[in-house]
């Protein structure tokens, strides 16, 4: 094939939507509410540990509840700007009543700096993070803290 048809028909099949991945198959911050952080907490279904970023499937506890210290946890220091006591003072818990969450870990560069041990099947974990807007899509956080083997991890940026 000529280097002018392979052009074209690269430019083509770039131009037919059916041609492309879909769009919603990674979330970037801007499409979750950052003014309503949400609390949730079960055991691990699946993991998978790979780039864009890790990704946990996660079954919640039965009568999930905001626990009683969430406001008073120990947060470590992010090189990010988060105020993470304010943030935890106004986590509610989800509206929407799903099983099952898909949480939205950090680059495995950045859960590597935190030095976060991989998280498999089976393993507890709670989070405080963000869902979509009015909760709208998807069952899916992304996760601002992660409470797992009892540590607190920082996810918005690299630890200081």
């Amino acid at each position: 094939m000529s280097r002018r048809r392979f052009v074209l028909a690269t430019a083509a099949a770039s131009a037919t939507p059916l041609a492309l991945p879909p769009a919603w198959a990674h979330h970037g911050w801007s499409s979750f509410d950052a003014d309503r952080p949400i609390y949730l907490e079960g055991k691990v279904v699946s993991s998978k540990w790979q780039n864009p970023h890790a990704e946990l499937m996660l079954d919640l506890s039965p009568g999930l509840a905001l626990p009683a210290d969430l406001k008073q946890r120990p947060l470590p220091a992010q090189s990010a700007g988060v105020d993470g006591p304010a943030l935890l003072a106004k986590t509610v818990l989800p509206k929407r009543k799903d099983r099952r969450w898909e949480l939205e870990l950090a680059p495995l560069t950045r859960m590597s700096a935190w030095k976060v041990a991989e998280i498999k099947a089976g393993d507890p974990v709670s989070a405080v993070g963000f869902t979509f807007k009015d909760e709208a899509g998807d069952a899916v956080m992304r996760v601002e803290y992660l409470f797992a083997s009892g540590k607190s991890y920082g996810l918005r940026s690299s630890p200081v």
